[in-house]
């Protein structure tokens, strides 16, 4: 993912696919392997490929089910593209699905939203991500935001839609383990896991970001120059950055926080040899007069307040700012 790797024809598919398998060692099955992709772009063809060559997770860019919407934020399929292509992934064997969702789009209703987390639980999903939307540079969403205000959601409105997503969540037994993400038991992704763990990672091809030995790396982006500076000089990077002492703890804090169970006081001190209370005790009471974190024997975690403005928490544990 990170781009969506099945607009590939079957052949450069193919190529890829053994590519990895030539340069990277581990069993079908052992790992998770996850592709991401657009609902329509998957053929019958496509995904019994992608379940041979041991791919055992898909995730769908759904982002709502009302057409609309769809074609509103500029989206090229429909719902029928998404119940179809879901269809034929469990046809072909796929048990591991996961979709995104998106809310606080442009034009999108309470009632709306709530109808899309009803049609997303009934093709039983294993795993569902609900989004809000940030509008960022060199999206769709940034160049219409340019040109006038959009006519986006209330943040009280925003505020409902997450709460229920909260509660429709767990109502069928989605379990939420990270602030936009839940699960049925056993289904949480361990890709996405690795980031909020603060664990190492390889990023490859263009615009791929790594972690690893504590430096943070990012790819040369547009295809062709990345290619050209990989001829080059043999690496692709566009950034690198070794990441301070201090900066490991803070993003310890605000990746951890993320998560359902929050920073476990035991894997901060393992990893960082000081108390957690040591280095961010007068942020930990700050936000906890506000009812934002609270803290158990083992860890320090988000209320469900708090979790609704996680972002606010996170720049507590930033020391530059």
């Amino acid at each position: 993912g990170g781009g969506t790797p099945t607009v590939l024809e079957m052949k450069q598919l193919d190529f890829f696919l053994e590519s990895i398998y030539k340069h990277f060692r581990f069993s079908k099955g052992e790992v998770e392997f996850t592709f991401e992709a657009n609902p329509n772009e998957l053929s019958k063809e496509k995904l019994q490929l992608l379940k041979d060559a041991g791919v055992n997770r898909l995730s769908f860019g759904v982002q709502t089910f009302h057409d609309s919407l769809l074609k509103a934020i500029g989206r090229t399929h429909c719902y029928d593209d998404v119940m179809r292509t879901i269809s034929l992934a469990k046809e072909v064997g796929f048990d591991n699905i996961s979709i995104d969702l998106m809310y606080g789009l442009p034009n999108q209703t309470l009632q709306q939203f709530q109808a899309d987390l009803d049609i997303a639980f009934s093709p039983d999903i294993q795993h569902i991500s609900a989004y809000s939307l940030i509008i960022e540079p060199k999206t769709i969403f940034y160049n219409l935001w340019r040109k006038g205000p959009l006519p986006l959601p209330s943040e009280e409105e925003e505020a409902e839609m997450y709460e229920g997503a909260m509660r429709q969540m767990e109502l069928h037994g989605y379990q939420p383990y990270e602030i936009s993400n839940y699960a049925r038991p056993g289904f949480q992704s361990r890709h996405n896991l690795t980031y909020w763990n603060n664990e190492e990672y390889y990023g490859i091809g263009a615009g791929a970001h790594s972690y690893v030995e504590r430096v943070r790396r990012v790819n040369i982006g547009p295809i062709k120059q990345y290619i050209a500076k990989v001829r080059e000089t043999g690496l692709p990077y566009r950034e690198i950055h070794q990441v301070t002492w201090m900066e490991q703890m803070e993003e310890e804090m605000f990746l951890g926080l993320r998560k359902t169970e929050g920073v476990s006081k035991q894997c901060f001190f393992e990893k960082f040899g000081r108390d957690v209370h040591d280095v961010f005790g007068a942020a930990i009471r700050a936000e906890h007069e506000k009812g934002l974190p609270e803290e158990t024997a083992t860890h320090v975690r988000l209320t469900r307040r708090g979790r609704l403005l996680g972002n606010e928490v996170f720049q507590a544990f930033l020391t530059g700012m």
